[in-house]
């Protein structure tokens, strides 16, 4: 299925990310951390690269993914970026929840930034929206088990 590349672009910061933060340690006018901590260059990298290794895997069911599983994992990190942006902008601090946000910012990147090189149908948008959030929450409860995650959301 089309959404794979997000999923796995979403998943692969937390098992590869760390190092130094996107933001720099900055502060945004609201003396809030732009991003914060838990976003970094290297998780940056790893959830495009991992995603788009997907997609290539998948492009050979259907080759609009060989260049559309790029744009949806980009699309899926710069939307989890936005989704942190927000949050600190509240000032819930990182890896605290932010219910639906949490469980959707990165699919609705992928979505967007993906349809410009795949087409797809509303029903399946519907679907991928209404299965994620409890795919989201079970698979970071599974971390959270494994002692990969520090929270179960």
């Amino acid at each position: 299925m089309f959404i794979g590349p997000s999923y796995v672009a979403n998943a692969a910061p937390l098992l590869l990310g760390g190092g130094t933060p996107l933001d720099g340690g900055k502060n945004f006018l609201d003396g809030q951390r732009i991003l914060g901590a838990h976003k970094t260059v290297r998780g940056l990298f790893a959830g495009i690269i991992a995603g788009s290794l997907i997609g290539l895997a998948e492009s050979p069911v259907d080759s609009h993914l060989l260049l559309g599983g790029i744009m949806i994992a980009l699309g899926t990190v710069l939307g989890d970026l936005v989704g942190a942006f927000l949050k600190r902008r509240i000032r819930i601090k990182p890896g605290s929840p932010l219910p639906i946000v949490d469980q959707l910012d990165f699919v609705f990147g992928g979505l967007l930034l993906g349809r410009v090189f795949f087409q797809m149908n509303l029903l399946s948008v519907l679907i991928v929206i209404l299965v994620t959030p409890p795919i989201h929450l079970g698979t970071n409860y599974g971390a959270y088990l494994l002692g990969i995650k520090r929270t179960r959301w």
